[in-house]
């Protein structure tokens, strides 16, 4: 199974300006310079990868609770890509999940296990692991 994105950029690195499409066609977003290092309006590469990030550990969570017997009703997870000044360059410092999930009949503490479980083994996680992450798990009422 393949996955694929296009992007295309034109000019220089701070005048230039940006187009990027989902293989699926699901997504088309412009993005820039001010887009990725200035607030601006648009989407930027560490925007779409916590939302990668976001879905996939969403998924193997509701998988995991699951196989353990607890389907949830919902899991709802915001991923926070820090991007900061290293050096010369930029690099992703870090991730920060944070997830809340409506399980009935699950207990915090596997909710709390199964949680941590999954930032350590969901596919995206998998594939970040040079980058730190961090995790806030909620358990809110079903």
């Amino acid at each position: 199974m393949d996955r694929s994105a296009d992007a295309r950029w034109e000019g220089d690195l701070r005048s230039g300006r940006g187009s990027l499409r989902l293989g699926s066609g699901a997504f088309e977003g412009k993005y820039a310079f001010t887009t990725r290092f200035e607030s601006a309006p648009g989407t930027n590469p560490e925007e779409l990868l916590g939302a990668a990030h976001a879905a996939c550990y969403s998924m193997a969570l509701a998988s995991a609770l699951s196989k353990a017997g607890h389907p949830p009703k919902s899991i709802e997870t915001t991923a926070t890509v820090h991007l900061e000044k290293v050096g010369e360059g930029f690099s992703i410092t870090g991730i920060d999940l944070a997830t809340r999930g409506s399980v009935p009949g699950a207990s915090d503490a596997d909710f709390q296990r199964l949680a941590e479980d999954t930032r350590k083994g969901c596919i995206v996680s998998r594939a970040l692991s040079a980058v730190p992450t961090q995790l806030k798990a909620t358990l809110v009422a079903g």
